[in-house]
């Protein structure tokens, strides 16, 4: 909205300013975090008055720690959700076709999770909705999102490349509409569900969210810029450019929002959120032909999806379980508390030693994933 003030440079030069993106991006930023911060307590007493509290898993390994965080409100993906989609609405051009098509699986993806959420408080139960009516929800809005990415001239051409990172020009010039439809589909659904999965310790699946989020940050402004673009030898995407404002939206939420999610969390994001960011961030990726990049930049969100996998896998052909428990961070938890036993220190520290340390390496993943641009 107020890029429009730039219009208006005849009457008042300064406005100009409104046409960068790179201020956009970061008073979207500053928008989203202070709307997160202002009514974040108004939102979570909202939760406590409504009784929505966390149900969680009572596995025999982490019953005892899990059970401490029994009722704390949940559903805190509201409070990301309203902040990104206020902010973007703001700062970014709102009739962009890729910034709408971001806004939309946010919305999408994030009213999935608000189903799954408000099934598992109704019910007291921490199973939610099914498996199944979940994935069919995810994969018909991915559906959608590849309809329209197909029928949309200025990104049909895009749409059907393969882009592999390290390399200039695309492996697969034309993956036809099915080859298409199942790797985005693969990529937007995959996201979604393994930000999802991460979503288990206070603060750490925010924290990972926000530097992939930072990374998409500097892809998008490249992917939008021609000059940067042909520089760096990336595919140039016309309008790509305002997804760097989404993306700052989408960090400054973020921060807020871990504002009161680190350890103890006041509030969890629940599906709601991790269902949005996962989707946002993947959607953010596939506009600025950079999905394959997502394994690198969201380097912890593979390795706590694939966790769970090898975990299922192993269990039902063998029996055996490779990890004391998984999703991977569970796995680490498990291990640090019986050293903390032995060794006789404080227990209340091991989870916030496990998300800093996974902290570290999703920054360290996105840096490498923004280095990519220059080794092709």
């Amino acid at each position: 909205m107020f890029y429009y003030l730039s219009d208006y440079t005849d009457v008042f030069s300064p406005l100009r300013i409104f046409r960068y993106i790179t201020f956009r991006a970061l008073m979207g930023a500053a928008t989203a975090f202070t709307l997160s911060l202002v009514f974040g307590p108004w939102v979570i007493a909202w939760l406590r008055r409504l009784k929505i509290g966390q149900q969680v898993r009572t596995d025999a390994v982490l019953r005892a720690h899990l059970l401490k965080k029994s009722g704390t409100p949940t559903m805190g993906g509201v409070m990301i959700i309203g902040s990104v989609l206020i902010s973007t609405l703001l700062w970014a051009v709102p009739t962009n076709g890729y910034v709408l098509l971001s806004l939309g699986t946010m919305l999408v993806m994030g009213a999935i999770g608000f189903w799954d959420d408000y099934l598992k408080v109704s019910r007291k139960n921490p199973k939610g909705a099914s498996g199944r009516k979940k994935l069919a929800c995810e994969i018909a809005w991915a559906l959608v999102v590849v309809a329209i990415l197909y029928a949309w001239e200025p990104s049909r051409e895009q749409a059907v490349k393969l882009m592999v990172p390290f390399m200039k020009d695309p492996v697969i010039q034309n993956m036809g509409l099915i080859g298409t439809a199942l790797f985005l589909v693969l990529v937007l659904v995959g996201a979604a569900n393994a930000v999802n999965l991460t979503d288990g310790l206070d603060g750490l699946a925010i924290g990972c969210s926000n530097s992939a989020a930072a990374a998409y940050l500097a892809l998008a402004y490249v992917a939008g810029h021609a000059g940067f673009a042909g520089y760096l030898q990336v595919p140039f995407i016309p309008g790509a450019g305002e997804l760097a404002v989404f993306c700052g939206c989408l960090l400054g939420a973020g921060l807020g929002f871990l504002w009161f999610n680190c350890h103890p969390a006041r509030v969890f994001m629940g599906d709601t959120g991790s269902l949005a960011l996962g989707g946002s961030i993947a959607m953010v990726a596939i506009a600025v032909k950079q999905e394959l990049l997502l394994v690198i930049v969201g380097g912890v969100f593979v390795m706590e999806a694939t966790s769970v996998i090898l975990q299922v896998i192993s269990f039902k052909t063998t029996g055996r379980r490779i990890f004391k428990c998984s999703p991977l961070h569970h796995h680490f938890e498990v291990l640090e508390k019986e050293r903390a036993e032995a060794e006789k220190r404080d227990l209340e520290v091991v989870e916030t030693m496990i998300v800093t340390r996974f902290w570290i390496l999703a920054i360290i993943f996105a840096l490498i994933g923004v280095a990519t641009l220059k080794l092709r």
